[in-house]
């Protein structure tokens, strides 16, 4: 493939997963009620058991993709998440719809893991990151639009309908796939499928402390984006009474983050992926402390605007971290890159996912909550970069 055709089906594969919750948000409210939900709260987890899936199946998708190649892995993780996909589609009870979104999210785990992987295998160093940054910039379209896509769809059809379009978009995705994306790992290069030598190449990853502190440090701030995705259809419907205007303020949010992306693709190449992070985690630490302290006078009530201008300039952050943390965690693993993007999703996730839910649970009409996880989790990210640069001067 050319280049372009190559950043638009990586961020395509990237972005099934992000689609699969940000088109579901208008309808969140609605499936709860459908199927008997007793607290609004509740509705969260259509997105976290999808996350909690998601995890999960990122341990497994390295080692495959390692050993029988990046196209077998893909071929199975759509397979589940088509399947899981169907199952919600169905659902009569709220159980059912949990279990198909879990499935799903286990399976959508292979398009996170297998994407970092092709790029790992095609390109290193800055240049990762600044392919990283252009997938992401194109991913970002889908929070920008899929909000809207999703409240569409209810202003013509049931909630079901939005499961058919997920369903008919992975198959869709999957054959482009199959036709047009080589195998980029060699046979000579593939490593024998045995649970002792991912065992061996886990415990190799683990003790190094660069992947691991960059890693933790990406799960901390997944953590609060995720806190901010579990809340936004309540803050926005419910404490801001926007109704089916949210796709509209949500999807101008998520412009800042592919602002922030096409910037970062700029930017890394003259200043590096540790220092664009470190400034960026700065600024979230910074900018939610004074917001903390300002809403704070209005009981966790600021005006929409208010609210509005400190989440664009938390978000912008947000986007200049994404690649780049990802980069510097995957950046010493060239020769596992299928495994290390495996631990790398895996260990991330499972720290933003409890911690996301219950930033998201903590909400009780006030964005206090929210803004208490950015503040925690870019301070918390900011010490465990400083304590590995310690580390590196004793060493």
């Amino acid at each position: 493939m050319h280049f372009g055709e190559f950043i638009a089906l990586m961020a395509l594969l990237m972005s099934l997963m992000a689609l699969s919750i940000d088109i579901m948000l208008p309808a969140m409210a609605q499936i709860g009620q459908d199927l008997h939900v007793s607290s609004s709260n509740d509705n969260q987890l259509i997105i976290s058991l999808l996350f909690l899936g998601f995890g999960l199946g990122m341990i497994f998708y390295g080692p495959l993709s390692d050993s029988f190649g990046r196209k077998p892995a893909i071929y199975l993780g759509l397979s589940i998440a088509i399947v899981g996909c169907t199952i919600s589609l169905v659902a009569e009870s709220y159980f059912i719809m949990l279990l198909g979104r879990f499935l799903q999210g286990l399976g959508l785990a292979s398009a996170r893991i297998i994407t970092i992987a092709l790029v790992r295998d095609l390109y290193h160093g800055n240049e990762m990151g600044k392919v990283m940054s252009l997938i992401m910039a194109l991913f970002i379209l889908v929070p920008i639009l899929a909000p809207a896509l999703g409240q569409g769809i209810l202003f013509i059809a049931h909630w079901r309908m939005i499961f058919v379009f997920i369903l008919a978009l992975s198959m869709l995705v999957l054959l482009w796939f199959a036709l047009r994306q080589v195998e980029t790992i060699h046979q000579e290069d593939k490593t024998p499928f045995s649970l002792r030598n991912i065992g061996q190449n886990l415990w190799l990853i683990l003790k190094n402390k660069e992947v691991m502190t960059y890693t933790v440090m990406s799960g901390f701030v997944f953590s609060a984006f995720l806190g901010y995705l579990n809340s936004a259809q309540q803050i926005f419907q419910e404490q801001y009474h926007l109704g089916v205007k949210f796709p509209l303020y949500f999807g101008t949010l998520a412009i800042s983050v592919g602002l922030a992306s096409l910037l970062n693709a700029k930017l890394v190449m003259k200043y590096g992926m540790h220092d664009m992070s470190k400034y960026a985690l700065l600024m979230i630490s910074l900018i939610s402390i004074l917001f903390f302290w300002f809403s704070s006078g209005t009981n966790g009530n600021p005006t929409l605007w208010q609210l509005m201008l400190y989440l664009a300039i938390v978000l912008f952050c947000f986007g200049i971290l994404m690649g780049n943390l990802n980069g510097l965690a995957m950046e010493p693993l060239g020769h596992m890159a299928g495994i290390g993007a495996s631990l790398v999703g895996a260990v991330s996730t499972f720290i933003a996912v409890p911690f996301g839910a219950v930033i998201g649970q903590s909400y009780a009409l006030s964005v206090q909550p929210l803004i208490s996880g950015f503040i925690i989790f870019s301070t918390l990210s900011l010490l465990v970069m400083f304590w590995l640069k310690q580390q590196e001067q004793k060493s």
